[in-house]
Order: C-alpha cells, then structure tokens, then sequence
C-alpha cells in the first residue's frame, strides 16, 4: 500500500485537530458509528499482540453519577495543591461528564493470555503503553468521524477499580467522554486558550 501526498495531508489535519475535548452536545452517538471506533482500537499495536485494553462501556446512569463524585473528590483534593493558581483551576472545564454521550473506563489487563508474554518479560510497563496507543488510536478515528474526545484523568484507580468491580489483574488507565464536540471551529488546545499552558514544541535530541 502506497499513500499518496493527499492522504499525508489529512493525516496531518487529524493530527493538529485531535484535541481534549470537555464540552459535548448531547446528541447520542450511532450505534454503527461506535462499531467503527471499537473496529479501528483492535487495530492499535500492542506488546506480543496482547491486547491488554479492556473497555467498559458505562451506560447506567447511577453509575455515572458515581464517577462524577468520584470526580468531585478528586479535583478537590488536586486544587488544593494549586495556591496562587488556584482560582484559574476552578475555572477550568475538566471533564465533559456532565454531557458526553458516550462513556467509557478503560482498564489495562496485566497478566493476560493472549501473547504468551512475548516482548513484556523484560519491561510489563509495555502493557500500559499497548492500552495508551489503543486510546490514542480511538480518538484518532473519533476525530475522523468528527466527534470530539476527552480523557478525565483527575480520578483515584484504586476507587475506580473498586467502583467497576474490575478482576484483580485489571489496572485502571483512562476514563474517556465522547461525542459531538460544543464548538469545532478552533484547533487550538483548551489550555492554551485559556492561557494556562501555551503549546510549545517538543525538543528532539542527536547523540
């Protein structure tokens, strides 16, 4: 398979317009639209093809209220680290619980099957990074499709784990908010607009 400059051209869009998104319309997202994004994660690369993720789709509207306490309690106790920026903290929008459709935990599955442990003997953190690749190839095909993205990271994994009843293996890696994105007329990062972390380029190193 040979891509073409047209297809680096809308790779590249996705790229820059991938964002973390925290305000969602509440528009239910299509059943055969969340087929698509389930279908392209299995195409993610992982260690030994493992296929550590685990994804629980959260539905139940009690318990959904209770990551959004868990949410609470969380960000209450990271704001209090922030003093002099503090005020800034409270007005971020850091979660799209409130509204995103589709809800999803995301666990990673540290001693499974499938592989045998091939490539993981030496470094099990490549389990992690398996799931964390997968994640970042859903909100990839998510952008394609043109919903919006975000990962709620102000979470306890120990209450997560504990709320979803996940097997003792089951580590828990990301909570993720999909849907159709409030506004979808700006690339530019939350954090940067709001002029708490401007998006600066990375440094690459030659030894």
């Amino acid at each position: 398979m040979q891509f073409t400059p047209p297809d680096r051209e809308v790779f590249h869009r996705l790229l820059a317009w991938r964002r973390d998104v925290r305000e969602f319309r509440t528009d239910p997202v299509p059943e055969d639209l969340i087929a698509r994004l389930h279908e392209a994660m299995d195409l993610s690369p992982s260690v030994g093809n493992s296929r550590p993720w685990r994804v629980i789709r959260v539905e139940h509207a009690a318990l959904r209220a209770q990551v959004r306490q868990q949410f609470e309690t969380t960000n209450l106790a990271a704001a209090a680290a922030y003093d002099e920026r503090r005020a800034e903290y409270e007005r971020l929008v850091l979660a799209g619980l409130d509204s995103a459709p589709l809800q999803l935990a995301v666990f990673t599955a540290l001693d499974p099957e499938e592989g045998d442990g091939l490539g993981r003997q030496s470094m099990p953190e490549t389990l992690g990074q398996s799931t964390a690749m997968a994640i970042y190839t859903l909100w990839l095909a998510a952008r394609a499709e043109n919903l919006g993205l975000g990962m709620v990271s102000i979470l306890d994994p120990e209450a997560m784990t504990r709320l979803f009843a996940a097997p003792a293996d089951w580590h828990f890696s990301a909570y993720l908010c999909l849907g159709y994105p409030l506004r979808a007329d700006d690339d530019t990062p939350l954090l940067h607009r709001v002029d708490w972390q401007e998006n600066t380029a990375s440094t690459w190193e030659t030894r």
